[in-house]
């Protein structure tokens, strides 16, 4: 039995050949993580850090800055793939600043109900428990005036979806399913995402009828992805981000327009004061 998860759907539905390298043959990946994922993972360890705080309602800006360039020092490594020539690691690592900026001034002192940072969940998709999920919430919420429960998620991408999208994007959905089950006296739960990038917050809601129909969709697409044999490559602009680019043909053959240079820079040695100005 597989355990599956919206990154693992979301890799077939991207390139199958992808998803063979990764999850069935298990082949090394020619890098471990792009500067994009890199960012991703700063700013929600910051996010993270400041919610789970003993004295978050007291903490200042200049704490959460000082979190994350230690944070991102720490961890930081030329081998990270930088695929935007034009962009270096400085230019991320202030996107990170200014998101981390904003979210504190807009949201402290960061009393609004947070029960759990990076909650686990699990799902049955069937009865027979043959089908599971698990995912990690970035943040979960319970007003307890309105008995409802928000499921959070920070999006540090430098693009921002539509409501249309959001009334039907599964990953927050199928977080949604397990919070149901977990909280069953809830009065709803409602998906909240957090564009940092846009400084902007966003809600969606599902009903009881399409988190049922969810699941029967993501059944099906297990199901394909269980009886797949030839897990055909399928090229597009993300192509330039595939880990697997060495191991894919196509790809070697020159996605002409595809392929760019990659670019990489050291570590940051900043001060405070250099980020107030």
């Amino acid at each position: 039995m597989a355990l599956y998860s919206h990154s693992r759907l979301s890799s077939f539905e991207q390139c199958p050949l992808k998803y063979r390298f990764r999850y069935i043959e298990k082949i090394d990946p020619d890098f471990k993580q792009s500067i994009e994922g890199f960012l991703g993972n700063k700013v929600h360890d910051t996010l993270e850090w400041i919610y789970n705080h003993p004295k978050k309602e007291t903490l200042e800006s200049d704490d959460v800055i000082k979190h994350y360039i230690e944070n991102w020092n720490k961890d930081f490594s030329p081998a990270i793939k930088i695929v935007k020539a034009d962009l270096t690691a400085e230019v991320y690592f202030n996107k990170g600043l200014k998101f981390l900026i904003c979210y504190f001034l807009k949201h402290k002192p960061f009393k609004d109900g947070t029960i759990a940072t990076e909650k686990r969940i699990f799902i049955d998709l069937d009865k027979e428990g043959s089908k599971k999920l698990i995912g990690y919430i970035d943040r979960l919420v319970h007003n307890k005036e309105t008995n409802i429960l928000e499921v959070h998620d920070y999006k540090t991408s430098g693009s921002i979806k539509s409501q249309e999208e959001l009334d039907n994007d599964r990953q927050l959905a199928i977080y949604s399913i397990a919070i149901r089950n977990e909280f069953k006296e809830a009065t709803d739960v409602h998906l909240v995402w957090h564009f940092l990038d846009f400084n902007q917050t966003l809600v969606s809601k599902r009903t009881i009828e399409q988190l049922a129909q969810l699941k029967q969709d993501i059944i099906k697409l297990i199901n394909k992805i269980e009886n797949e044999n030839d897990f055909p490559p399928q090229p597009s602009i993300l192509c330039n981000w595939c880990e697997y680019q060495s191991k894919c043909d196509l790809f070697q053959k020159n996605i002409g327009n595809l392929k760019l240079k990659s670019n990489k820079s050291g570590e940051h040695q900043a001060s405070l004061e250099n980020f107030r100005n």
